[in-house]
């Protein structure tokens, strides 16, 4: 017959075990995510590295050989959108749940919960992201379908829809005549045209859908990992909670000024300010309706 005392240490070990399983699987999942995060930063840094260097040598044509004016624009827009959606998400969701649970004064439970939250989290929101990749690709794909089937039984009809587009600039029909006829003879081009302005819509590109996926998903864990990380280190429930307020906060104010490093914003503190407002706003909604939230009794 085993002794209490026996039974204890087995609880005792078993519980530091599952810990260290548990931080040793934050650790993984973190490296993974940050890695994600870098090769899509560094694709970032070298586009914009690109049109920088495109920009020097214009500069250093003189007029009269290169009559040309070509501006630099931010082309990663898209990925810069998909990490503020992963990461506001994972900064806001696992606070509310591990600042919640903090209440009963153990981290142990705290880590458990939250790793299991962010590891749903990350999955869904990765396949959430795919899933919308994928509906806008469909999207565009029966609107095409439907242009050309426009084109071919009424093109009268989108003849006409070509003057419309440019009524609103005050060009007469006599000015839009040659365009109109340009594309009657291409109609690949007149398929293109009336998608990008009639329907506003752009033709999504298909390699983007994991690369969405992988962004929203990645992203979503790091932001995890920010408010969990001090329940991993601090046994004391109550201080790891007021810790993990300062580093979400810290975190929203650091990503909203690189966020506008990255795109060129002019007023950064700005948006770095506005970054962490609204995500404490949203964090501290979410805690507020968890503590809101009857506590079960046994």
């Amino acid at each position: 017959m085993s002794s209490p005392i026996a039974i204890s240490t087995t609880r005792r070990d078993s519980s530091g075990t599952d810990h260290e399983l548990i931080v040793i699987g934050a650790i993984v999942g973190s490296i993974f995510a940050a890695g994600v995060l870098v090769l899509l930063t560094v694709w970032i840094v070298s586009t914009l590295q690109s049109h920088k260097q495109k920009q020097l040598k214009l500069q250093q044509s003189s007029v009269e050989e290169l009559n040309i004016h070509e501006e630099p624009h931010f082309t990663g827009a898209d990925v810069v959108r998909d990490i503020v959606v992963g990461l506001s998400d994972g900064l806001t969701v696992p606070f509310a749940l591990t600042a919640g649970l903090s209440s009963l004064g153990d981290s142990r439970f705290v880590v458990v919960a939250g790793m299991a939250e962010i590891v749903a989290g990350c999955i869904s929101m990765g396949l959430g992201g795919y899933l919308a990749g994928r509906s806008e690709i469909e999207h565009y794909n029966a609107e095409e379908k439907r242009e050309w089937h426009e084109i071919r039984t009424v093109p009268e009809q989108e003849e006409e829809e070509i003057y419309e587009i440019f009524e609103p600039y005050g060009m007469e029909r006599n000015d839009i005549e040659p365009l109109v006829r340009r594309l009657k003879e291409k109609p690949e081009m007149w398929i293109e045209f009336m998608m990008k302005y009639e329907l506003n819509l752009e033709k999504p590109d298909s390699s983007r859908l994991w690369i969405s996926a992988l962004t929203i998903g990645g992203s979503y864990f790091m932001g995890g990992i920010v408010p969990l990380f001090p329940y991993l280190v601090i046994p004391n429930a109550n201080t790891a909670f007021y810790v993990s307020i300062g580093g979400t906060l810290a975190v929203l104010f650091i990503f909203g000024y690189v966020k506008a490093v990255i795109m060129g914003v002019e007023q950064k503190l700005k948006s770095a300010f506005e970054m962490m407002i609204v995500g404490a706003a949203a964090s501290g909604a979410a805690f507020g309706i968890a503590k809101a939230m009857p506590t079960p009794t046994a």
